[in-house]
């Protein structure tokens, strides 16, 4: 079955929600294809409290479901479909599912990313109740508490910092005897009284209670020189060691970074490399536009520095806004031709 769109957008998170929401008011009638992890990262999430309008707070499956019913409220066509294959060489795009073949006139990307975990069943159990892959969203929970963390790169070294903040210890899990990370963020890192570095050592299991709810008590821990087997006590164990850009169906299609993460226009112009003589003259510096036109990427699938909720819902908006143009442009030029 093949099925015409204006636009197609691939991902619905944050920023492929928002993206819904202002191209369905734009009477451009999105077909959204939720993909294999519909909602994105924010349903692993159990209270946000940094997304504006919640002085309470609100769930992270709330936020999604509220955002996806206002897109359907302005005529979104949300599908729980996946992207097995896109096709960009031509226009219109041509997106196949299992269930359809979508041919659109332009295309948002928001499939976002994953945040890389140990591969612990228990990891996943207690993902949101005690273990995170958030320190920014998710460390002012833990005020005073013991906590852990993962990694030993700069992205560690910053989660880290943040979290002393407000804990009152920070255990510093590394697979090896030093940090990745520059010297200067581990020299500050390691001064931090607050901070217990255990070297040489791999998660094992995290182990936790499930009443009055679920939650961490400690983590289970293995020295990798010695082979002995210990627990560490903690209220919380975050996950610092990479995110995984979800841009494989796109092949080599579109440009992306050394780590898989997609270019965009202004990110290309920062770099120096927007020099492409296929580049509209119409966009501004600042633009979600890809490496192809017609094709704009917005969220985390772009975003290697931010990675929040608010800041995705941000760029999904602008996307929005770019690919509303960018069609109407399109459809000016066929008119005059």
């Amino acid at each position: 079955m093949i099925k015409q769109a204006q636009v197609v957008i691939l991902g619905s998170g944050c920023a492929g929600l928002t993206a819904a929401i202002y191209t369905a008011r734009a009477n451009l009638s999105p077909v959204v294809l939720e993909g294999r992890e519909a909602g994105g990262q924010l349903m692993w999430t159990t209270t946000v409290e940094n997304f504006p309008g919640f002085p309470e707070g609100v769930l992270g499956p709330d936020l999604i479901d509220n955002m996806r019913k206002q897109a359907q409220k302005f005529g979104a066509d949300t599908r729980f479909e996946h992207a097995d294959s896109v096709d960009f060489s031509k226009r219109p795009f041509v997106i196949k599912t299992s269930e359809a073949e979508y041919h659109a006139d332009s295309v948002i990307i928001a499939t976002g990313a994953t945040a890389r975990t140990l591969g612990l069943h228990s990891e996943m159990h207690f993902m949101g109740s005690g273990v995170s892959t958030c320190a920014t969203c998710d460390g002012a929970f833990y005020k005073d508490k013991v906590v852990a963390i993962v990694g030993g790169g700069d992205s560690a070294a910053e989660e880290a910092t943040f979290l002393t903040r407000f804990a009152k210890k920070v255990y510093l899990i590394h697979r090896r005897d030093r940090l990745r990370a520059s010297k200067i963020m581990a020299d500050r890192l390691l001064a931090n009284p607050k901070v217990i570095p255990v070297w040489n050592t791999g998660v094992e299991d995290v182990f936790g209670e499930e009443a009055p709810h679920r939650h961490v008590k400690g983590v289970r821990i293995k020295n990798l020189e010695t082979g002995e087997v210990s627990e560490l006590a903690v209220d919380g164990l975050f996950l610092a060691i990479g995110h995984k850009p979800n841009t494989e169906v796109f092949g080599d299609q579109l440009k992306k970074t050394e780590g898989g993460f997609l270019l965009t226009r202004s990110a290309m112009a920062w770099r120096g490399t927007a020099t492409d003589p296929g580049w509209s003259e119409s966009y501004s510096n600042y633009s979600t536009a890809t490496s192809l036109e017609g094709i704009f990427a917005c969220g985390d699938v772009v975003d290697t520095h931010y990675r929040q909720a608010i800041t995705a819902a941000g760029t999904g908006c602008a996307a929005a806004l770019d690919c509303e143009k960018w069609l109407e442009s399109v459809h000016n030029d066929e008119r005059i031709a």
